[in-house]
Order: C-alpha cells, then structure tokens, then sequence
C-alpha cells in the first residue's frame, strides 16, 4: 500500500481530504480500496446537493462489498470526477491523485484541522 500524503486529513471511516483554498477534494484511502478489493461501480453525489458532514453522500461497489462513502464537512458539492463512470478502477490504481471522487466548498478550515493527521490515521489503521 501506498503512504497516505502528510498534508491530507483523515476520516474514520476512511475518506481522505485535501484542502485546496475553500475547496476539499474528497476521496477513499489507498487502505480502503485495498480492503474493497477491485471497485466496478461507484455512486457519486450530485452536483450542487448540499450535504452534512457524517451523512452518506455516495457508495463504492467492488467484486467483495458495497461500502457506503460519507461526507467528510458540510458544504455543497461543487464538481464530481467523471473519469470514474467509465474507470472506477482509477481508485484502485491511484486512489490520491486520479481516483478523487468529489470536491466540496468547505468555507471553515477549522473542520479541516480536526479531521485525522496521517499519522493518526496511520495508527487506526495497523494490523
């Protein structure tokens, strides 16, 4: 597996997040593609839907399970990565970079700081 960027946040329930400026870019954790095993679909939110931080926004399918993927703050959904419709695959292959699944105003950084460091989410992480 791969390292998960320092300068991204963590959730729990294993999205990452970059803050970009009052922007956040949203994706799944290079533990939880390798967990989901080889993704064939997957289910993004709308754009311009507001959504809450915690409520579930999209899902994930692979040849194991179907996996749930859940707002990491509050805000509006301000464009989704297409390429996925057509390559879900992207997220096994490159979940941080071209795997990306949505971007989200995310107008207060404070939210962002209390999201997961790398290390934090590192520790949850350990087998």
């Amino acid at each position: 597996m791969s390292e998960n960027p320092k300068s991204f946040r963590y959730t729990a329930e294993h999205e990452w997040i970059e803050l970009r400026g009052d922007i956040a870019r949203v994706g799944i954790t290079d533990f939880a593609q390798a967990a989901l095993g080889d993704i064939v679909y997957v289910q993004l939110p709308t754009i311009g839907q507001s959504i809450k931080a915690g409520a579930v926004c999209g899902e994930v399918e692979s040849t194991k399970s179907v996996s749930e993927i859940y707002a990491p703050v509050d805000g509006k959904i301000l464009q989704v990565n297409e390429l996925l419709n057509s390559q879900p695959e992207l997220i096994n292959s490159d979940p941080y970079n071209q795997g990306w699944l949505f971007e989200i105003s995310a107008p207060n950084a404070e939210i962002f700081e209390k999201l997961l460091s790398s290390d934090s989410y590192g520790e949850i992480t350990k087998h």
